[in-house]
């Protein structure tokens, strides 16, 4: 008998050691497959059970949470959702996250491990932190003024200052509330469809996520890279610029809209916007010369984030001398964001250098003690410094006598460059209308902000768009704004 018991209790330990070796295998080998096991709703139900942190602009939420006593039972919410909308993203139930509600998640969700009182204090006692602050650079004054002055058009604007690369706008219009995709309802759904389906792409970020034709705007990069590689000393001495101009290899003739680019000086060409003189200048530059001068200003960088991941501006690296041409004007493949070609006017203003540009000041907890914040750095110097002082005087004789006088504001020295980019097969497109600009008021010791703005279908007829005419008049509200709002 004593032998049964034996067997029945070494029996009943294997089976004991078992189940401990199992349960192990579960909390512990499988945990975290089984954690994000798209069945499990446990994380979901967690995630949602306290309200989110808030995403702030001047100091105050322009987000919120909204307990709606379901088993997902915290909403979020939007204040002038529209407005901010691609400055902030949104934060969905059913569809995740984008822009800063997805960059920053941890710590708006309250699972970064920064917001804990202790290191591994959530680990030990397997709590939840609060969610915590994200204090971004934009200006709500700058930020609306842009909105409003794009009316609704397709379009974009990104406002920098050049000193620390801190973006004070961020706006891409048609927008939407972001609060229509919060919930588990039919109606998220609804919204979901209607907002994906749309031709006019709402929820399309254009100002960071878009690239476009920059046009003559680019004009300013080929210049750089001219005066950096000595092809022009002089800017106001005459040059060897014909017009039309023969695209080399071919019979075709690139023709001005504006009379005086025959053998005109540098100054005279960026004033008035000859494309005929622009083109041959980058062919004579040169492809590494073009290539080196556009990737220094940020062209072709596919890493940038601020701290959202930022569509790759494009300079094609390999062309023939027609294409180069084409390229140097703007045309042909080059692309750029309106995030771009702000850092672009930026490096001018700011003396060559083209400064990281970022969205977040810093992070906090919920009480606001400091979690991380975000200093001013680098990325590159895009051109030597005696340049960007020829380039900024140059852009200020746009605004002040050239094609870019809509920009002018009374008492502060403004900057610019127009451009009107064409698209389409054939070019039969509306053709996008461009600024670039900055602007310093009188005694600052340097430009405080500088801004890019493209519109997609700017309200007039073909012939007579222009980005000193459509694109221009915005871009001076929001500089008015940002000098105002300092």
């Amino acid at each position: 008998m004593t032998r049964y018991i034996r067997h029945a209790a070494a029996f009943c330990a294997l089976l004991l050691i078992a189940l401990l070796v199992n349960a192990t295998r579960v909390q512990v080998v499988q945990s975290d497959s089984l954690d994000d096991n798209p069945a499990n709703r446990r994380k979901a139900i967690v995630r949602f059970d306290q309200p989110r942190g808030d995403i702030m602009v001047d100091g105050r939420a322009v987000t919120g949470s909204k307990d709606t006593g379901e088993q997902l039972r915290y909403e979020r919410t939007y204040k002038n959702g529209p407005l901010y909308a691609p400055v902030t993203g949104f934060a969905s139930q059913v569809y995740g996250t984008t822009f800063l509600e997805n960059a920053e998640d941890d710590i708006l969700s309250g699972t970064d491990p920064m917001l804990a009182p202790l290191p591994l204090w959530n680990d030990i006692t397997r709590a939840q932190n609060p969610g915590g602050k994200v204090e971004t650079t934009i200006k709500a004054p700058v930020q609306q003024a842009a909105y409003a002055g794009l009316g609704g058009k397709k379009g974009a604007v990104a406002a920098i200052e050049p000193s620390t690369g801190k973006i004070l706008a961020l706006v891409s219009t048609p927008s939407y509330d972001p609060e229509r995709l919060s919930g588990t309802g039919r109606s998220v759904a609804d919204s979901w469809a209607e907002l994906n389906g749309s031709s006019a792409k709402p929820m399309l970020n254009r100002a960071i996520r878009q690239t476009y034709p920059p046009g003559s705007t680019f004009k300013v990069v080929t210049a750089a890279a001219a005066l950096d590689e000595g092809v022009v000393t002089d800017l106001d001495a005459p040059t060897k610029s014909p017009s039309p101009y023969t695209l080399p290899g071919t019979t075709t003739q690139l023709t001005n809209e504006v009379d005086g680019c025959t053998n005109a000086s540098l100054r005279y060409a960026f004033e008035w916007s000859c494309n005929t003189f622009f083109a041959k200048l980058g062919v004579d530059t040169g492809l590494t010369g073009m290539v080196n001068t556009a990737g220094n200003f940020g062209f072709n960088n596919t890493g940038l984030r601020i701290p959202s991941s930022v569509s790759a501006s494009n300079f094609d690296t390999s062309m023939d001398k027609a294409q180069l041409a084409l390229s140097a004007i703007g045309q042909y493949d080059t692309r750029a964001t309106p995030l771009q070609m702000a850092m672009v006017s930026a490096a001018v203003a700011g003396g060559g250098s083209v400064k990281s540009p970022y969205l977040v000041d810093r992070t906090t907890t919920e009480d606001g003690d400091v979690v991380d914040t975000t200093g001013s750095r680098s990325l590159r110097q895009a051109m030597n410094p005696g340049t960007a002082v020829q380039l900024r005087e140059m852009m200020t004789d746009v605004v002040e006598e050239g094609t870019g006088t809509n920009a002018a504001i009374p008492g502060v020295t403004v900057g610019g460059k127009t451009g009107t980019a064409q698209h389409g097969i054939d070019n039969s497109g509306t053709p996008y209308a461009w600024f670039i600009s900055w602007a310093q008021a009188d005694g600052d010791p340097e430009p405080s902000v500088a801004v890019a703005v493209v519109v997609e279908d700017a309200a007039a007829d073909r012939g007579d768009i222009s980005g000193g005419g459509s694109a221009a008049p915005i871009a001076k509200a929001v500089m008015e704004a940002a000098i105002s709002a300092r």
